[in-house]
C-alpha cells in the first residue's frame, strides 16, 4: 500500500536542524540571555557563517568589520537572528523539493511566509510574538516533502474527487494515499521528537477544529496559511480546496481591515527574508 511506502519514507528525512529549534525556543522570551543564544549558535558552523556573512553585507550597512558571533548577535537584533537561522537551516529541505504543482522554493516561500504571519497575527491578537509557534508553522506544509513525489502521478484522481465528487484537498489526499500531508508531517515532527504541541501544529493545521484540549496555537496557524494561500504565496495545485476561512476570523474577531493590515505587513517581511536568502547564496 501506498500509505506503508510514504511512512518508510519517513525513516530517511535527515534531522532536523537542533539549532534552528533552540535559537527560536530562546528567542520567544523577551528577557532572552545573549550569552546562552551565542553559545548555541557558535556550535553551528553554517548558521555562524551565515550570520557573519549577513552582519556584513552592504544591505545592513555595519559601519564595522563584524567577526564574532556574539558582535553579530549585538548587532543584528532578535528579529534579523531568527530570520538568519531559518534561512540557514531551513531551506535546504524545501528548494530542491517539488509536487503540488509548486517548486522547491515557492514551497520554501509559502512555508516562510506562514511563519512569518504566524508570528504577525500572534502579536495583533496577544501583543506578543511566540518563537516556538514559529518553528511549527515553519514546518506546517513537511509533510509534503515526502509526499511531493507521490501527488503528480496520481494528481488526476484526486482532483476528480475534488471537483466532481466535492471532496476537499485533504479529504482526497487521504482517499488516494490513505494518508493527508499534515497527519503525515505531524508523523515527521513526531519522529524529530519534537515537543506535542507543535506535533499538534503540523498534524491539525488544516483542521484546528480536531485539535486536542483548549490549544489556540493551531487556529493561529491554521488562520496564517490560509491567509497566505489566499496572497497567493507560494500555493500550489491544492489552492483554497480546504476548510473554510469564516469562522477562524470570527473567532478572533478580526475585521477585514485587520486582515489586509497583516497581509502588507507580510508582504514586507517576505521580501526581506528572500533578501536574506539572496545575501547567503550570493
Amino acid at each position: 500500500m501506498i500509505v506503508d511506502e510514504l511512512l518508510h519514507s519517513i525513516q530517511k528525512i535527515p534531522a532536523f536542524p537542533g539549532t534552528v529549534q533552540r535559537v527560536a525556543e530562546i528567542l520567544s522570551h523577551a528577557d532572552y540571555s545573549v550569552s546562552e543564544l551565542v553559545s548555541v549558535i557558535e556550535y553551528d558552523q553554517s548558521i555562524t557563517a551565515n550570520l557573519l556573512k549577513m552582519s556584513n553585507a552592504a544591505y545592513f550597512g555595519s559601519r564595522h568589520r563584524v567577526s564574532t558571533v556574539q558582535d553579530a548577535v549585538m548587532f543584528l537584533g532578535q528579529e534579523n537572528i531568527i530570520r538568519a537561522v531559518v534561512a540557514s537551516g531551513v531551506v535546504s529541505f524545501y528548494r530542491n523539493r517539488g509536487g503540488y504543482g509548486v517548486k522547491g522554493s515557492d514551497l520554501w516561500r509559502h512555508s516562510v511566509g506562514v511563519a512569518l504571519m504566524s508570528q504577525i497575527l500572534s502579536k495583533k491578537l496577544y501583543d506578543r510574538k511566540d518563537g516556538e509557534l514559529f518553528t511549527a508553522a515553519l514546518l506546517h506544509d513537511v509533510g509534503k516533502v515526502v509526499l511531493g513525489e507521490y501527488i503528480d502521478r496520481s494528481f488526476q484522481k484526486i482532483e476528480r474527487l475534488v471537483q466532481k465528487e466535492g471532496y476537499s484537498f485533504l479529504t482526497a489526499e487521504k482517499e488516494v494515499f490513505g494518508v493527508d500531508h499534515a497527519e503525515l508531517g505531524g508523523k515527521i515532527a513526531d519522529k524529530w521528537n519534537f515537543p506535542p504541541k507543535h506535533v499538534e501544529v503540523i498534524a491539525c493545521h488544516h483542521r484546528p477544529d480536531r485539535s486536542a484540549g483548549e490549544r489556540i496555537a493551531p487556529w493561529v496557524v491554521y488562520l496564517a496559511d490560509q491567509v497566505c494561500l489566499m496572497m497567493g504565496v507560494g500555493g500550489g495545485s491544492d489552492g483554497l480546496a480546504y476548510w473554510g476561512l469564516k469562522e477562524v476570523v470570527q473567532m478572533f474577531k478580526l475585521r477585514q481591515r485587520d486582515i489586509e493590515e497583516c497581509m502588507i505587513q507580510l508582504a514586507q517581511e517576505l521580501a526581506l527574508a528572500e533578501d536574506i536568502v539572496n545575501i547567503f547564496h550570493d
